[in-house]
């Protein structure tokens, strides 16, 4: 079980806390994914669990009340709650994309707003860019910010796809506004906006109207938002400058794609783990099927496929941690992990048999969260198109 996606170099406070986690993900997490999976339950206890450990505080510097953390620490912490369940590990990821661009981009005022109550979860994040018309083409965002007379903004749109939407109360919306620049990017403006949890009508002029039901990604609440004349005070404009928002999201999306990365470590290490398992227990023709060489080179390429995307996300995060710009090592890690978890759960879904096509068998339900990873934080279409257009530019003629 430890063969496999180890970290090297990591300090004896990052080791303690990932195991931790791993104990935790052990016994809190894994005993109860599955069937709470299958009811589409929030995991009420689970997340209570969490904030007792300061995962939600995990990145926020202790000054704020959090830990301090580096982002590679924070992945590793997802890659082990992902691979007790992909769906906890959605419960802080939007979370700590709006603390992270908090903590960036915020004002100072905002950070001792928010940063605190954050760390020990009172405050919950969401994170709001996609539209139903808009995909990936941030440049098409409707939902519009006008600016009144005495200063503040009303907001009127519709947003799509906010994991955590009925349980947050702190939502980062991206909205264009008329700023008079030439370029439509310089024409978006970052709000925090803030609103109850649940459903229905949340604050003045929000709906949230309800979970969407999904294939898979099961438990969390995935939700619309609907903005019908919000107002809200100009104090609430991310860095307090409007015109920045597009690259305030984008920054905060490069984190995300990190921690999509490392869920899909998470969902494909356990995947190995269920798949070496069953082949050494399952025995057709008179020995274990792992005998046979059929399964052994399956599962020679699965654990090869881990331990890559594995070393690719933790690249990632250090290149961030080290404060560079990781927009492609991101875009590789995503693409890449994203890729080989669909490959390493289908290869430990055939593993299986018939047996991994029942409700019974924890693969089931790995197999439907493997297919969103390959569009959560953007397809492998469009990590090609920013890792492409990267390097055209590193290797000009």
């Amino acid at each position: 079980m430890d063969r496999l996606a180890g970290t090297d170099d990591l300090t004896e406070e990052q080791q303690e806390i990932l195991k931790v986690v791993r104990q935790f993900v052990e016994e809190k997490v894994i005993p109860v994914a599955t069937e709470l999976e299958h009811r589409d339950e929030y995991p009420a206890e689970i997340v209570e669990g969490m904030k007792e450990l300061g995962i939600f505080g995990l990145v926020i510097p202790e000054e704020y009340g959090g830990l301090g953390e580096s982002l590679l620490t924070y992945a590793l912490c997802v890659e082990e709650i992902a691979r007790g369940w992909m769906s906890v590990s959605g419960v802080i990821n939007t979370h700590f994309i709006v603390a992270h661009m908090i903590m960036r981009h915020g004002t100072e005022e905002q950070k001792r707003k928010y940063l605190p109550r954050m760390a020990t979860g009172e405050v919950r994040g969401a994170f709001s860019m996609s539209e139903p018309g808009l995909g990936s083409d941030v440049a098409a965002v409707s939902t519009k910010a006008t600016r009144l007379d005495d200063g503040s903004y009303e907001i009127t749109g519709q947003k799509m796809w906010l994991t955590n939407g009925g349980s947050s109360n702190l939502v980062a919306v991206l909205t264009k506004t008329d700023e008079g620049a030439d370029s439509v990017y310089r024409n978006m403006t970052t709000f925090l906006v803030e609103k109850e949890p649940g459903f229905g009508e949340t604050a003045q002029g929000i709906t949230v109207p309800g979970k969407i039901d999904k294939m898979g990604y099961k438990g969390i609440d995935t939700t619309e938002m609907v903005l019908d004349g919000h107002r809200l005070a100009a104090e609430q404009v991310l860095g307090g400058q409007p015109g920045k928002g597009f690259y305030q999201m984008m920054d905060g999306v490069e984190v995300g794609r990190v921690n999509v990365a490392a869920r899909a470590c998470g969902i494909a290490n356990r995947a190995f783990e269920l798949g070496i398992a069953y082949a050494q227990q399952r025995r057709t023709f008179g020995k274990a099927i792992a005998e046979h060489q059929a399964v052994l080179f399956r599962l020679a390429e699965m654990a090869t496929k881990v331990e890559a995307a594995h070393a690719m996300m933790v690249r990632a995060a250090r290149k961030k941690d080290s404060g560079l710009r990781n927009d492609v090592e991101a875009g590789m890690a995503k693409m890449l992990a994203s890729e080989y978890c669909k490959e390493v759960v289908e290869a430990s879904f055939r593993i299986h048999g018939g047996y991994g096509y029942s409700k019974e068998y924890e693969i089931e339900r790995l197999y439907r969260e493997a297919a969103f990873m390959l569009i959560g934080e953007g397809t492998s279409e469009i990590q090609k198109m920013i890792i492409g257009r990267s390097l055209l530019k590193e290797y000009a003629l």
